[in-house]
């Protein structure tokens, strides 16, 4: 009688013994293989010979995955993520001790038996029978070659891998039955070659060229002897014998290998015993994986590559099946990341903001025309540790972003400008512009909607010397918030976000910008790459390309490689040439004259918009030269810092504006990012001061309502006195050849001054 468990039954070693035994005894063998007798795996009860007939026939072997190389636009390697760290390669290019190695002591027998080896498997149960345990096993290569691609096709999933992996005499049936027609499919060195390029051999190491890369630093056709032997001793138990954390554990089963070698005639017993004696020398590659790994800062960009491709249809119909390509890996993908633009980027990130400052830097360069991503940085490292970020800045949530983006403050205004020239508004367009007033209202929308100003909000300027009138190209120089809301008082909010519409000017979630007048004064997150992107357009003469950051993808399968299509960029139309001229005209006097002065670039033409948001929780600087377009934003990523009294990369600020922080980490990035580039020029437009035409001359008359004095020069006497008579605020009343044109000028500036006590008079009078 048959010895039974504590618990009742036999045990799995004494149930094996069973089922072979039955199974021998009976004679019944299919191509190769011994049955068993029914009920004993839980076939059919029937018959075992229909349970055996109903496992599928062919076994599908899914390719194996590999690590994946991301490259720079010039083919130099940025980073490598992976699932499984594994290059595949060819058995020609393994070393022959090291297949020596592997059979000797995985499977001596290799090359005499078939699929299962019946000699081996009595002789591993009489074994074990006799210790009362498992002391040796009787899986040919072939069938642990098996079981690795149930593993493989498992990948991460715990639920499959458990499956692939579980003790039970069903699965062993499953395996054998396999691994006939894999003998029959693939013959001998192919299945040495699979086996290789897919078992496991610790420290992350898939196959045996990722292994010799980790332990020894080399490749597996040029592993030694001991090294091979050590590889191969590895795989019974990658976590027992692991040499980089138990050398002595490794370095005994390594002489184990090497003794079974010289006992079935691969090598002498002089070279096994001379291996014996060599040491370790281990020489490990430290696993890198992933995008944290990626050299020239270019962890974040990494990472929206990734994001790309498990978000873009063109990899496949859904998230899963994307998933699944990147998993499976091999793949080499040659982004459009320029490396003289990325280090420009981060080299004037960490000049002028700290990794330890309590706010945050990111920027992006878009070339115009093509759409192309050409650097993407922040100041805060990719990372999990303090004064480190997973979260990229630069992008939308859907990309691995910010939930929402970054409000941008007047960096929206240039999309107002545009749309009320599209409908065919005069550059030289004036509103009244007063420093403070309450929201027009109502305002045109949509669909026939109105905005309505029910809570009585009120729009101020910056400054209390900002008021009106203005023109555009003052007003734009200078951000007057009050001129931008009248101009969608005047236009309606429907050609504001149809422009933004054309521009993919969206927020940081994904959703289109709300029908408020608000929206001029940037009071939405957008992101950085939206808002380069958008200003490229500009910069394009009107044509907006949506952005791109991967150029060509080749996919390792096996030995063949094969190209995959990747996504391109759609260019559209978004605005007139003349009205993205006149654009450039008016950004460019921006830099020239107006808030952005501290971000011109001096050796090119260049155009750009700061931007400041309530309680300085964002300041922006976005602008372009006609083949390049950048956006700098500056913050908290929670918005929960005030950018007033603090210390930025070590520069004390009362208070933050565009021009001051962002706006210089913009001129040097753009500075060593064109370096040696060709330096395009603008097709300007003559955009003609407000009162060129009505005055060839200019005249400046102050009067100072505390002492109802006056100076003026040029006749501008009456528009001072006027300015002093009616509560002073300081009045600049231009003359022309008649000088009574600037006492209405210098009346109606004094008066709204004599509200303020201080007002620009009437330049236009």
């Amino acid at each position: 009688m048959p010895k039974k468990r504590s618990g009742g039954g036999l045990s799995p070693t004494q149930q094996a013994a069973k089922f072979l035994g039955v199974s021998v005894l009976a004679g019944v063998v299919l191509a190769g293989i011994a049955l068993p007798a029914a009920g004993a795996l839980g076939l059919a009860a029937k018959g075992s010979v229909q349970g055996f007939d109903d496992i599928p026939a062919n076994l599908k072997r899914p390719p194996l995955s590999q690590r994946t190389t991301i490259l720079d636009a010039q083919g130099k390697q940025l980073a490598q993520v992976y699932s499984r760290d594994r290059t595949v390669v060819e058995l020609k290019d393994i070393s022959p001790y090291m297949q020596k190695a592997i059979v000797a002591i995985e499977d001596s027998r290799f090359y005499q038996h078939g699929a299962i080896d019946l000699k081996g498997v009595l002789r591993a149960l009489n074994k074990n029978a006799q210790s009362g345990g498992v002391a040796q096993g009787a899986s040919t290569l072939t069938q642990q070659y098996v079981k690795n691609v149930f593993v493989e096709e498992a990948g991460d999933d715990p639920t499959k891998v458990a499956e692939a992996t579980q003790q039970t005499l069903g699965r062993k049936i499953k395996e054998l039955k396999y691994a006939i027609q894999v003998e029959q499919d693939l013959g001998k060195k192919k299945i040495l070659e699979n086996y290789l390029n897919i078992t496991f051999f610790g420290e992350q190491a898939y196959g045996v060229e990722a292994a010799s890369q980790r332990y020894f630093s080399t490749h597996a056709k040029d592993l030694t002897l001991p090294q091979a032997a050590l590889l191969a001793g590895i795989v019974q138990s990658p976590s027992r014998y692991d040499p980089v954390n138990d050398e002595a554990e490794a370095t005994k089963r390594r002489n184990t290998v090497l003794q079974r070698m010289a006992e079935v005639g691969d090598i002498s017993q002089a070279e096994a015993d001379k291996a014996k004696q060599a040491p370790l020398e281990l020489k490990v590659t430290q696993p890198r994986n992933g995008c944290i790994t990626a050299v020239k800062d270019s962890s974040f960009f990494c990472k929206y590559v990734e994001q790309v491709f498990l978000t873009d249809p063109v990899f496949g119909k859904t998230r899963a099946e994307r998933a699944k390509v990147w998993n499976q890996g091999g793949l080499t993908i040659r982004t459009t990341l320029d490396p003289q633009a990325q280090a420009s980027v981060q080299a004037s990130l960490k000049q002028h903001i700290n990794q330890s400052d309590s706010v945050a830097a990111a920027s992006v360069l878009v070339q115009p025309g093509t759409g192309k991503v050409l650097a993407m940085g922040q100041s805060k490292p990719y990372g999990y540790g303090k004064n480190e970020t997973e979260i990229n800045y630069s992008v939308g949530s859907d990309l691995g972003g910010s939930n929402f983006g970054f409000p941008t403050g007047s960096t929206f205004k240039p999309f107002v400008a545009a749309a009320a020239l599209e409908q065919g508004k005069p550059p030289t367009q004036e509103y009244p512009s007063p420093y403070k007033m309450p929201y027009p209202s109502p305002v045109q929308a949509c669909d026939g909607k109105r905005w309505t100003n029910d809570e009585h909000r009120d729009v101020e300027n910056e400054s209390t010397s900002e008021h009106g009138p203005y023109a555009l190209k003052e007003a734009m120089a200078k951000s007057v918030n009050t001129y931008f809301v009248q101009m969608i008082s005047d236009i309606g909010l429907c050609p504001v976000v149809t422009m933004a519409d054309k521009l993919h000017v969206v927020q940081g979630n994904g959703e289109k910008l709300p029908q408020l007048p608000a929206i001029a004064l940037g009071s939405k997150g957008i992101t950085p790459l939206t808002m380069a992107s958008a200003y490229a357009a500009f910069a394009s003469r009107g044509t907006y390309c949506t952005p791109v950051a991967i150029e060509s993808i080749t996919q390792k399968v096996g030995d063949q490689e094969k190209p995959l299509p990747v996504p391109r960029t759609t260019c559209t139309r978004a605005m007139s040439e003349k009205t993205a001229d006149t654009v450039n005209s008016l950004l460019k006097g921006v830099i020239d004259s107006g808030t952005g002065q501290q971000a011109g670039l001096s050796d090119r033409d260049n155009a750009g918009k700061t931007g400041t948001t309530d309680e300085r929780k964002n300041a922006w600087f976005v602008g372009y030269t006609p083949n390049l377009s950048g956006a700098v934003w500056v913050g908290s990523a929670t918005q929960q810092v005030k950018m007033t009294d603090i210390r930025i990369g070590g520069v004390y600020h009362d208070l933050v504006y565009g021009a001051d922080v962002p706006g210089p980490i913009w001129r040097d990035a753009m500075t060593g990012a064109l370096a040696g580039k060709p330096a395009p020029s603008f097709n300007l437009v003559d955009i003609p001061d407000a009162d060129k035409g009505k005055d060839k001359g200019k005249g400046n008359g102050r009067g100072r309502g505390d002492n109802g004095g006056g100076q003026g020069d040029d006749g501008g006497l009456i528009g001072g006195l006027f300015g002093a008579l009616t509560g002073g605020g300081t009045g600049t009343g231009g003359a022309g050849p008649n000088p009574t044109f600037s006492a209405p000028g210098g009346f109606i500036q004094g008066q709204t001054g004599g509200t303020r006590g201080n007002a620009n008079g009437g330049r236009h009078g």
